[in-house]
């Protein structure tokens, strides 16, 4: 990898993490509980599961563990009392891991085998990207997303959009409307309805 294409990665995730961060920042008192187009996922649990997803990248970038060797140690509610300032614990944590010298050429080991830690930033773009729509949804926020990370999610998610379907945590791929957007058809590949 050159240094250029991790320099550009590197911005991408940071631009995608703020994002999210600034959806985060915008969640009134009462939105909390509200629901999300993630099934069972009220806008706690979305903010909570992307706060574990970023609390799973210093350990896995820069310590070289295992899922295993993390246990349950990002199990359970992370967001505590203060779940905005958690988040951008949690945000700024997964940044400065990717970000340190010779991070982005390390191997990391991920639930389903060893990855390239680039690509593993680039599926949390993705991650962070798709997410940030489904709280701005949850929340009235603008749902518009940057033509930029959308086109990079769509890159990197449509090769294996169909064995996120079999997990079970994303919905089965919608057929976007004559016309559509990129924005909605990485939405409706994802099994949302825009």
């Amino acid at each position: 990898m050159s240094v250029m294409d991790g320099s550009r990665l590197l911005r991408r995730h940071g631009r995608a993490l703020d994002l999210f961060t600034e959806r985060v920042h915008t969640v009134r008192a009462g939105q909390w509980d509200a629901p999300t187009p993630c099934a069972e996922w009220t806008v706690r649990d979305l903010v909570n599961h992307l706060a574990v997803e970023q609390l799973w990248v210093p350990p896995l970038v820069r310590d070289g563990a295992a899922i295993e060797d993390v246990g349950d140690t990002f199990d359970g509610d992370m967001l505590g009392a203060d779940p905005v300032a958690s988040w951008d614990t949690a945000a700024e944590a997964a940044h400065a891991a990717f970000d340190e010298p010779g991070a982005l050429e390390r191997t990391v080991h991920l639930s389903y085998g060893e990855t390239p830690a680039r690509d593993y930033c680039a599926q949390m773009v993705t991650d962070l990207v798709v997410h940030s729509w489904d709280l701005a949804r949850a929340i009235g926020a603008d749902e518009r997303l940057p033509d930029d990370l959308v086109a990079a999610a769509v890159r990197e998610v449509t090769p294996y959009a169909a064995e996120l379907t079999k997990t079970g945590l994303f919905g089965p791929a919608v057929q976007p409307p004559p016309g559509a957007d990129v924005q909605t058809k990485l939405l409706c590949l994802l099994g949302r309805t825009p």
